[in-house]
């Protein structure tokens, strides 16, 4: 089990990495779409390339975000219902959801999206688009996603069964951002501790 919790752990950091790639393709693709508004409205000119990569990138953002994501503990969750249990059956919940519902579904895609990918590459295919891209790269992306997906998904369970085992810390799958109802209360006893200083 320890073999697997470090494996889980290089997974997570993989997925790190990607995500903080992500970021900046993020800002690379809102620039893009920002220059391309610019361009169309004051110059009246498009370039149907420009629009493309912006494409690209945003389906870079969202296929190679989302085990960073899941990483993270930031997708959309049943929390409502789920608070009101213990840790131990939240993680019995968790455990079920990937079991059944994620691994299925990116396994899925992963197998379905790879021959796409592959078919795409394979033929060099271009954009029909006059002045487009090569579409393979952006085709490209949904196996790979997925295929990170499927392995922070394993992450995940292992995680969360070595908690069950008492080997791995709740801190390890938990949420990893603050929610804004955090960061109201840091900024609270920041300024409290700013007025006490000045007393």
């Amino acid at each position: 089990m320890h073999f697997l919790i470090y494996l889980a752990r290089k997974i997570d950091q993989l997925n790190e990495k990607i995500g903080s790639l992500v970021n900046w393709a993020l800002l690379l693709a809102v620039l893009i779409c920002a220059g391309n508004a610019i361009v169309r409205y004051t110059l009246n000119n498009s370039s149907n390339g420009w629009l493309e990569i912006q494409w690209y990138l945003f389906a870079a953002v969202f296929l190679l975000g989302a085990p960073y994501t899941l990483r993270r503990n930031e997708h959309v969750r049943i929390d409502v219902i789920t608070g009101r249990f213990s840790k131990r059956t939240q993680v019995w919940i968790d455990l079920f959801g990937f079991i059944f519902f994620l691994l299925p579904m990116a396994g899925l895609i992963l197998f379905l999206g790879a021959p796409y990918a592959l078919h795409s590459f394979t033929r060099n295919e271009m954009s029909s688009n006059a002045g487009g891209l090569i579409e393979w790269p952006a085709k490209l992306l949904i196996p790979l996603g997925f295929a990170l997906l499927v392995l922070q998904g394993c992450s995940e369970i292992i995680k969360r069964i070595g908690f069950l085992r008492g080997l791995v810390d709740a801190s390890e799958f938990e949420k990893q951002t603050k929610t804004p109802e955090d960061e109201v209360e840091d900024m609270k006893r920041q300024i409290a501790s700013t007025s006490e200083d000045r007393e």
